[in-house]
């Protein structure tokens, strides 16, 4: 059987996790000995050669995100760092 290790921003958050799942409200993650547990984040990598599951905070995650958005706006309107609001 294969268990994995879950780090959460780049910390040990649980050990021998069997089963990860994506859920609405992040990603959740079950062991034999624990609870189920429901991490506010996003899957970033999944390293089987390592057993390794990296996951990001949702809240760095959508920031991340904003800053994406607001950057293809800007290109899409052919001004870097231009908005509409002028």
């Amino acid at each position: 059987m294969c268990q994995i290790t879950a780090y959460l921003d780049g910390e040990v958050i649980m050990k021998d996790v069997l089963l990860v799942e994506p859920v609405p409200e992040g990603v959740l993650l079950t062991t034999f000995f624990e609870q189920p547990r429901i991490v506010p984040a996003v899957i970033r990598r999944l390293d089987l050669m390592k057993n390794r599951l990296l996951l990001e905070s949702s809240s760095e995650h959508t920031e991340s995100e904003k800053v994406d958005k607001s950057h293809s706006h800007s290109l899409a309107n052919g001004v870097p760092g231009d908005d509409e609001t002028g």
